[in-house]
């Protein structure tokens, strides 16, 4: 199982970006998908998760509004579109994947296979 997440980078506060998530080694539709950050001294924190399968989709208070966690089965990609970003956005952000339920879907211990993280910085 392998995951590989790119797509960060340096943007303004107020600006777009959007996250890939590469899959490959599992079935797609039968996993739940996270995104997950991390900030140096901090615990990584839950961002978004969704699980086709299981028909379910959450995002932390800070993302909820701002952004949408998504696939494309047929590529099995999962991306992050995060819009109107703030400086406090600011981490290393992680994909993730586990066979996990809906009661777990904000705990990263529930989460078996982690990608690298890319980084995205927030600032002006």
């Amino acid at each position: 199982v392998q995951l590989q997440a790119s797509g960060g980078g340096l943007v303004q506060p107020g600006d777009s970006l959007r996250l890939s998530c590469a899959a490959s080694g599992l079935t797609f539709r039968n996993y739940a998908w996270g995104w997950f950050r991390q900030t140096p001294g901090k615990e990584r924190e839950f961002v978004a998760a969704f699980k086709r399968s299981g028909g379910w989709t959450y995002y932390s208070d800070s993302a909820k509004g701002r952004f949408t966690i998504s696939a494309d089965n047929a590529k099995t990609m999962v991306y992050l579109q995060m819009n109107s970003l703030k400086p406090e956005d600011t981490a290393v952000y992680f994909c993730a994947a586990g066979n996990t339920i809906t009661s777990q879907a904000r705990n990263r211990d529930a989460y078996h296979y982690w990608g690298q993280g890319t980084q995205v910085t927030v600032s002006s």
